[in-house]
């Protein structure tokens, strides 16, 4: 199966080669390395890769946490091929090439992109604020892979971000800017593998990709729905 590993490890000469040999030794295959961070000494990288899938994952883990200052973050099933050059593109060019199934094309494709479990575009109420404890989003479209029903965090329309649930899993949400519309991707917890949280560089993708994707559509996501206003207390 394919695994996204992500390692925060010291900014020096030789560690990355550690790790790399480590996972090498463990017996995944890497496929990609993707820097997204380095800053004050210290570097976060996401490793590909391909692992037997009868092997233990806890073999991995103890080869990288006898190397001095590598911290692992995150170990996680990938769905869909690694990140190359362009997806973002190709993606927004197809949803401009078929704007009535835009927003679906978009909800479907970014797990793939953000090596998540699923996505949805909720509608958050128009009265979100004066709800009490928030909540209340419904969902307009939801990419193959979503539960039913899905377990939305409680978001709200005004910006992008990362969240984490109390059972673990991860979201990033990104708001569409207008009908109450955001993007909500999910990471799931599972009792093998524990997945990273979505780092700012993914977020700062998401909100790039969704505000794109707003600018194409335009009064055709007004056509998702937006929930009727609750009766005040």
């Amino acid at each position: 199966m394919l695994l996204r590993v992500r390692v925060t490890l010291p900014d020096r000469p030789g560690t990355l080669g550690q790790v790399a040999r480590t996972l090498g030794v463990s017996g995944a295959d890497i496929v990609q390395v993707v820097v997204l961070e380095r800053l004050g000494g210290r570097a976060v990288d996401d490793f590909t890769v391909v692992w037997p899938g009868a092997a233990r994952v806890e073999r991995l883990l103890v080869g990288l946490a006898a190397i001095p200052g590598v911290r692992v973050d995150g170990v996680w099933r990938a769905i869909g091929a690694p990140t190359t050059t362009g997806q973002d593109a190709e993606l927004l060019a197809q949803v401009a090439a078929n704007p009535a199934d835009g927003l679906a094309t978009l909800v479907d494709a970014v797990p793939g992109l953000l090596a998540a479990d699923w996505s949805v575009a909720a509608v958050v109420p128009v009265d979100w604020a004066s709800r009490t404890g928030g909540g209340g989003a419904t969902v307009g479209h939801a990419s193959w892979r979503t539960p039913v029903p899905p377990k939305l965090p409680e978001v709200t329309p005004l910006r992008a971000r990362a969240m984490t649930a109390p059972d673990g899993g991860h979201f990033a949400v990104a708001p569409f800017g207008r009908a109450g519309l955001v993007l909500v991707v999910s990471r799931e917890h599972s009792d093998t593998l524990t997945p990273a949280a979505f780092h700012s560089t993914e977020v700062d993708r998401l909100a790039q990709l969704v505000r794109a994707c707003a600018v194409i559509l335009g009064d055709r996501l007004d056509l998702v729905g937006t929930p009727s206003v609750s009766a005040n207390p």
